[in-house]
């Protein structure tokens, strides 16, 4: 199982290598909440950190495949979560393989929708 991840993680590195990709002012982020159920939309500009209940996520970079805004998103977020005061998450997460690296928290999931660009 932990060859196959790292062989799709090589893959798609591979095709974004080979993608060329804009910068974005910000993203859409969807965090749910498992215990309550609710789903939040969280907008966020680039170097901006902020709190989604007991998590502090700072986005540093969104990109899009050039000239498709809508396109294969891909965020770089930092999570901590503030009641442990740890890390939870420190990559990039894809919106098209939210799975591919995800965020292991037992109460809330967290994962990219879209850049903004506007």
């Amino acid at each position: 199982m932990i060859l196959r991840i790292a062989l799709a993680l090589i893959c798609w590195a591979g095709a974004l290598s080979a993608q060329q990709v804009s910068e974005a002012q910000g993203v859409v982020l969807r965090g749910l909440d498992k215990i309550s159920g609710q789903v939040y939309d969280i907008e966020m500009n680039s170097g901006q950190t902020t709190a989604f209940d007991q998590l502090r996520i700072t986005v540093s970079s969104c990109r899009y495949p050039v000239g498709n805004p809508a396109g294969d998103a891909f965020a770089a977020l930092e999570v901590v979560d503030t009641n442990k005061n740890e890390i939870v998450f420190s990559g990039w997460m894809v919106a098209s393989a939210p799975a591919l690296s995800a965020m292991d928290h037992a109460r809330y999931d967290l994962w990219v929708m879209r850049c903004t660009t506007s």
